[in-house]
């Protein structure tokens, strides 16, 4: 069974910063896909970016320039690093990890940007 915990939200003022943790259980983390989604409210779950194995990286156009996502095998850890927020960027952070085909989702981390 793989387990995905999210770490890392919180409160921060617009134009701050926070570093997203998604935690993947499991030995196969350097084979797995992962990638991050948000869910405002009232809004659908939209996907904000996604890391491959081969590191290979995908961001929604809103985000480019302001989010890195990257990985840390050693750690089983994909880190989405969020700059310069705005209050649009408000929502339930949500990790998802492939493995083999199945898709595993975590409980998510709120992050919200309000002065």
């Amino acid at each position: 069974q793989v387990h995905v915990v999210e770490s890392g939200g919180g409160v921060v003022q617009p134009g701050g910063s926070l570093r997203l943790s998604c935690l993947v259980s499991g030995s196969a983390f350097s084979t797995t896909y992962v990638e991050w989604y948000r869910q405002a409210p009232g809004k659908e779950r939209e996907s904000v970016a996604s890391i491959t194995r081969y590191w290979s990286t995908n961001y929604r156009d809103s985000v480019k320039g302001r989010f890195a996502i990257s990985r840390d095998n050693s750690r089983n850890t994909v880190y989405l690093q969020t700059n310069s927020l705005k209050p649009e960027d408000t929502a339930v952070y949500y990790c998802k990890a492939r493995q083999s085909g199945i898709e595993y989702w975590g409980q998510g981390t709120q992050v919200t940007v309000s002065a």
